[in-house]
C-alpha cells in the first residue's frame, strides 16, 4: 500500500518529501519519498516526481511529466558570469526524465531554458543553461548539450553526444553515439564523429515522420548538390533557394540562419 499522503484529487506527498510551502503543486501530482520541491516551483497536474528528485526554484512544469529518481531539474547555471538572478526553467507536458539528468536554467533575468513536450531525456543526459529542446526529441544516456544549444523537433541524440554551446541541431537530425558537435547540423540528416560530420539523410526518421517519398526524393537530390563540392556551398544554397520543395527550402533557412557554419561531409 502507498504511504503517499493525499486527499482524494490533490497532490500525493510522501511523508519523508520535503515540499516548500511556496511550491504549486496541481491536482494528481505524486512525490515520491526524499525528493526535495523548493519554492516558486509550479508542477501541473498529473506529474510523478520520484524519490530523491530534487527540483530547485525557478521550474516551471506542464502537465503528465515523469520525473525519475536523482534528477535535478532547475539548477544554477554553470556558467562562471552567472550573477544569481531571477531566471527560469520551463519544461511542457508528457515529458520522461530518468535517473541523474541534470537541467539547468538561464543566466539572464527573465529568461528560460525551455524543454518542449514529449521528449525522452535518459539517464545522465544534461541540458546547460539557456538552451531549447523541440518536442519529441530523444536525448540518450550521457547526451550532453552545451549552453545556448537548440534542437529542432524529433531530433535524436545518441549516448554520450557532446554538443558545443551556441550550436543547432535540425529537426529530424540523428547524431551517432560519441560525436562531437562543434558546428550546426542541418534537419534530416546523421551526422557522425568527432568534430561530427554528415554521412547521409536519415531515411528512417523522415519516413517514420511520415514524409512523402517525393519530399524525400527532392532531399536525396538537394543532398547531392549540396554537398558535392565543398568550395561551392554558396552556389548550392542559392540554386536550392529557387526550389518549390519546403524541406529543401527549410535547409536554405537553416543554413542562412548560421552563424556558425554547418557540418560537412568528411573529404
Amino acid at each position: 500500500m502507498s504511504t503517499l499522503g493525499s486527499d482524494r484529487f490533490g497532490p500525493r506527498i510522501h511523508p519523508s518529501a520535503i515540499v516548500d510551502p511556496g511550491a504549486r503543486l496541481a491536482e494528481g501530482v505524486e512525490v515520491g519519498p526524499y525528493a526535495v520541491i523548493e519554492a516558486d516551483v509550479e508542477i501541473g497536474p498529473d506529474c510523478r516526481i520520484a524519490a530523491h528528485a530534487v527540483i530547485k526554484r525557478y521550474t516551471r512544469m506542464g502537465r503528465g511529466n515523469r520525473v525519475h529518481e536523482h534528477a535535478v531539474l532547475g539548477g544554477t547555471p554553470q556558467d562562471l558570469a552567472f550573477q544569481g538572478v531571477s531566471s527560469g526553467l520551463e519544461i511542457g507536458d508528457g515529458n520522461i526524465i530518468r535517473e541523474g539528468v541534470t537541467l539547468h536554467r538561464a543566466t539572464r533575468e527573465g529568461h528560460c531554458t525551455r524543454i518542449g513536450d514529449c521528449t525522452f531525456l535518459m539517464a545522465y543526459s544534461h541540458v546547460a543553461h539557456d538552451c531549447t529542446v523541440g518536442n519529441h526529441v530523444v536525448l540518450a544516456n550521457g547526451a550532453c548539450l552545451g549552453g545556448h544549444v537548440s534542437v529542432g523537433e524529433r531530433a535524436f541524440l545518441s549516448a554520450a553526444v557532446a554538443v558545443h554551446q551556441f550550436c543547432r541541431i535540425g529537426r529530424l537530425c540523428m547524431v551517432s553515439g560519441l560525436a562531437g558537435v562543434n558546428m550546426d547540423c542541418l534537419p534530416f540528416t546523421i551526422v557522425t564523429g568527432a568534430p561530427a560530420r554528415v554521412v547521409g539523410l536519415n531515411k528512417v526518421g523522415l519516413k517514420r515522420a511520415g514524409m512523402d517519398p517525393e519530399a524525400i526524393a527532392d532531399l536525396k537530390r538537394a543532398f547531392q548538390r549540396l554537398f558535392a563540392e565543398a568550395s561551392a556551398t554558396r552556389e548550392a544554397v542559392a540554386a536550392l533557394s529557387e526550389q518549390s520543395s519546403p524541406l529543401v527550402r527549410e535547409w536554405v533557412e537553416f543554413i542562412q540562419g548560421s552563424s556558425r557554419g554547418f557540418a560537412r561531409q568528411r573529404p
